[in-house]
C-alpha cells in the first residue's frame, strides 16, 4: 500500500507528530526492541514538552537522558520492568518502578486505572491490503495502543512482519512518521563458565522429551538453552524470544508438535535480540505473536500440558520465598512474567517451574541462598508458588514439603561454604532438629555420576540416586512401609523404631566413599518414594555391603543392579571386594551374591548367620 495515496493526511515528520503531545499528556512508549527510537529522540528534544509522564515496560532509548536534569523536570518515567540500562537510574531514584503481574497490565489499560492521552509504537509498512505489523513487540504494546486517544506510529522497514495478533490497520493509526533505522538489540552477555553449565546439566535432568517451555531472559536462562540439544519435540510458549532459541530451532530440537495449545507453533509476545533473530522471525509462520494478556494469563498456559517455567531469581530464602526483582531496598529488575508462568505451571497437567541461580554473588562472598532475604528485598513469589529450586550444586524440590525439608534441600544445594551457617541459623529459628547434621561442607557434582535409571519387567522406571540428608522423612516412611520379615533380614532384630536419632547415626558415617548408600525410587502420583536401598561400609580393604528391597518389587532384579552400581563406586576408591552378613533363612539374597559372584567364600559365621566374601575379578 502507497501511504502517500492512501492517507497523505496522516503522514508527517516525527518533530510534527510530537508536537501533537499537549503539556501533562500520559504517554505511552512501545516495548523493549520494538521501541521506536527516532519518536522518541523527537520527543525528547522538543524543549515545549513540559510535565510528560511516560509508560514502558523495557526501555533503553531513554537511559541516554535520564542522567540530564533538564530531562529528568520534564519527563516522569513510570516502568513496569527496570532493563539492565535503566538499573542505574533506578538505584538512583530517577525513575518510578510499578510492580504489577505483566498479565494484567493490559487491564489497568482498559479500565483507564493508567489513562493514556498518546501512543507511540513502531510498526513495519503496511501490506496490499493496509495492514502493518508491530513485529517484535506485541505484549503490552497492542493494549497500550488500543488504549490511547492519539496513536503515532513510526512505519519502519527495518521492523519484521510477525505472525499471529500482531497486526494493526493504517486506519486504526492516527499519524505516521516514516523511518528506516537498525532496531535495538539486545543481546545478554553469557559466560560459559562452570556455573552455567553444571545448573545447565541439572535442568536438562528434569526437562523431558516433548516437554512445552517458558525462558525468562537474562544470562543464566539464554545460557541454560544451550544445554537443551539433546531434547526431542520441544515445544514453547513463552514471553520473549532470544537468539538463544534460534539453534534449537534449526536443529528440530524445537518442534512444538507435542503442544496441546497450538501445536506447531511458537507462541511469544515479544522478541530481543540481534538482527540475526530479527531476521529470523520475520514472515515466519512457525511463530505466533500474542499479547501478554494472552500469552502471560496462567489459564491460558496451563492449557498446555508438561509446561516448565524456567526463571531466575536474587536470592532464595531457606523457607521456599524467592526474590527477583529487587536487591535489598534497590529495585532491580521486575516481578515480570515469573508469577504468572509459576502459576500457569503448576496448573498444567504434568507441568513444574524451575527456578535457577548461582549459588553466590559478589564473586563468592555472598551466598544466594539465605537464611531470610535481605532487607527490604521484595517477594514476588511466595513459598507456597515453588517448586524446583537449582543452583551449580543440585536440585532442591520444594514443592508439598514442610520447613524442615526445605531447609535440608536447600542447604544441600547452596555453596559448601555456607552450609554450617544455614543450618546453625535454622537451628536457632526451630526450622529443624537441634542434632541435625549438616550436609557435606565439600562439593559432591561428582554423585551426579552414580545417578542411573533401571527399567523394571513390570514396565515402572528406577531412579537410582545416592542418599541425601534431605530424604530422612522418605526413608522413615520407606522403613515403616517395610513388613516384620524384609526388616529382620536387613538388622537382623525386629527393630521397631526407626527415629529421627537411628537417622542420624546413619548418616554420621556417611561420606560417599568409605561409606555409599543408594536408594532406588518410583514415582508414585505426582511423587517419588523409595522402594530400596543398598549401601556399603568400609571394612577393610573389603567394603560390607547391604541391601533391602520393598516386597512389591523383590525378584525383579532391584538387588542385582544395585550389586553392580555398588562395585563401581567401591572399585573407585580402591577396595579389592565385598563381604556380607546374611541370615540362612534369606536364601534370594545368597542368590544375588552368587549369581554375580560365583567364586565368593561362603561360610557360618555362628549362629544363624552366614558370611560372604566375594572378591573383585
Amino acid at each position: 500500500m502507497d501511504l502517500k495515496t492512501y492517507c497523505p493526511s496522516k503522514l508527517m515528520s516525527a518533530e510534527d507528530a510530537v508536537e501533537l503531545i499537549k503539556r501533562g499528556s500520559r504517554v505511552f512508549i512501545g516495548t523493549g526492541c520494538g521501541e521506536p527510537q527516532h519518536l522518541i529522540r523527537s520527543l525528547v528534544e522538543n524543549d515545549q514538552l513540559q510535565d510528560i509522564m511516560i509508560y514502558q515496560m523495557l526501555s533503553h532509548t531513554l537511559a541516554e537522558y535520564v542522567d540530564n536534569p533538564s530531562f529528568l523536570r520534564r519527563f516522569s518515567l513510570k516502568l513496569f520492568f527496570i532493563s539492565q540500562d535503566m538499573r542505574k537510574a533506578a538505584f538512583e531514584g530517577k525513575i518510578d518502578y510499578l510492580p504489577m503481574y505483566l498479565s494484567q497490565i493490559p487491564r489497568y489499560f482498559a479500565s483507564q486505572r493508567i489513562g493514556l492521552d498518546v501512543a507511540l509504537v513502531q510498526v513495519a509498512p503496511p501490506d496490499k491490503f493496509g495492514y502493518c505489523s508491530l513485529g517484535v513487540s506485541v505484549d503490552i504494546t497492542r493494549s497500550g495502543m488500543e488504549n490511547a486517544k492519539i496513536v503515532i506510529a513510526q512505519v519502519n522497514p527495518r521492523m519484521p512482519r510477525t505472525w499471529g495478533d500482531s497486526f494493526v490497520h493504517v486506519d486504526e493509526l492516527d499519524f505516521l512518521v516514516w523511518h528506516e533505522e537498525p532496531l535495538v538489540e539486545s543481546v545478554p552477555n553469557v559466560k560459559n563458565n562452570e556455573v552455567a553449565q553444571r545448573i545447565g546439566f541439572y535442568v536438562n535432568q528434569l526437562v523431558d522429551d516433548g516437554a512445552t517451555l517458558q525462558i525468562g531472559f537474562g544470562q543464566l536462562p539464554y545460557a541454560i538453552l544451550g544445554h537443551l540439544q539433546d531434547k526431542k519435540d520441544l515445544g514453547i510458549h513463552t514471553q520473549m524470544i532470544t537468539d538463544g532459541f534460534i539453534p534449537l530451532l534449526e536443529k528440530r530440537v524445537i518442534s512444538s508438535k507435542k503442544k496441546t495449545l497450538l501445536p506447531g507453533r511458537v507462541v511469544a509476545s515479544l522478541c530481543m535480540g540481534s538482527e540475526k533473530l530479527y531476521q529470523y522471525v520475520d514472515n515466519n509462520p512457525v511463530f505466533y505473536f500474542r499479547s501478554s494478556e494472552f500469552v502471560n494469563d496462567p489459564t491460558v498456559i496451563a492449557r498446555n500440558d508438561n509446561l516448565v517455567s524456567i526463571s531466575s531469581a536474587l536470592e532464595v530464602d531457606l523457607t521456599g520465598q524467592v526474590c527477583s526483582d529487587s536487591t535489598g531496598y534497590l529495585f532491580y529488575s521486575g516481578i515480570g512474567d515469573q508469577v504468572d508462568f509459576l502459576r500457569g505451571s503448576a496448573m498444567s497437567k504434568g507441568g513444574f517451574s524451575i527456578i535457577a541461580l548461582p549459588s553466590t554473588a559478589q564473586n563468592g562472598k555472598v551466598s544466594r541462598i539465605v537464611p531470610h532475604l535481605s532487607e527490604g528485598a521484595g517477594v514476588a513469589t511466595t513459598r507456597g508458588d515453588v517448586n524446583f529450586i537449582i543452583t551449580e550444586y543440585g536440585i532442591a524440590e520444594l514443592q508439598g514439603k514442610g520447613i524442615y525439608q526445605r531447609v535440608m534441600e536447600l542447604a544441600q544445594i547452596a555453596h559448601p561454604r555456607f552450609r554450617d551457617e544455614l543450618i546453625d541459623v535454622a537451628k536457632k529459628r526451630h526450622y529443624i532438629f537441634s542434632d541435625q547434621l549438616p550436609p557435606s561442607s565439600e562439593d559432591l557434582h561428582f554423585l551426579e555420576a552414580y545417578k542411573s535409571m533401571f527399567l523394571l519387567p513390570n514396565g515402572k522406571t528406577v531412579e537410582i540416586r545416592p542418599l541425601q540428608p534431605s530424604d530422612e522423612f522418605a526413608y522413615r516412611n520407606f522403613f515403616y512401609s517395610l513388613r516384620e520379615e524384609t526388616i529382620y533380614f536387613r538388622f537382623f532384630y525386629k527393630m521397631k523404631l526407626f527415629s529421627h536419632e537411628v537417622v542420624q547415626k546413619q548418616w554420621a558415617s556417611v561420606d560417599y566413599r568409605k561409606n555409599m548408600s543408594l536408594i532406588g525410587m518410583v514415582q508414585k502420583g505426582g511423587h517419588k518414594e523409595i522402594m530400596a536401598i543398598g549401601s556399603y561400609a568400609d571394612d577393610g580393604d573389603r567394603a560390607e555391603v547391604a541391601f533391602v528391597v520393598r516386597e512389591d518389587f523383590q525378584s525383579m532384579g532391584v538387588a542385582s543392579h544395585f550389586l553392580v552400581k555398588l562395585e563401581a563406586i567401591a572399585r573407585e576408591n580402591d577396595y579389592k571386594g565385598f563381604t556380607a552378613t546374611v541370615l540362612k533363612e534369606n536364601a534370594a539374597m545368597l542368590k544375588v551374591f552368587k549369581r554375580q559372584y560365583p567364586d565368593a567364600k561362603v561360610s557360618m559365621s555362628g549362629g544363624s548367620d552366614i558370611s560372604v566374601v566375594m572378591d573383585f575379578t
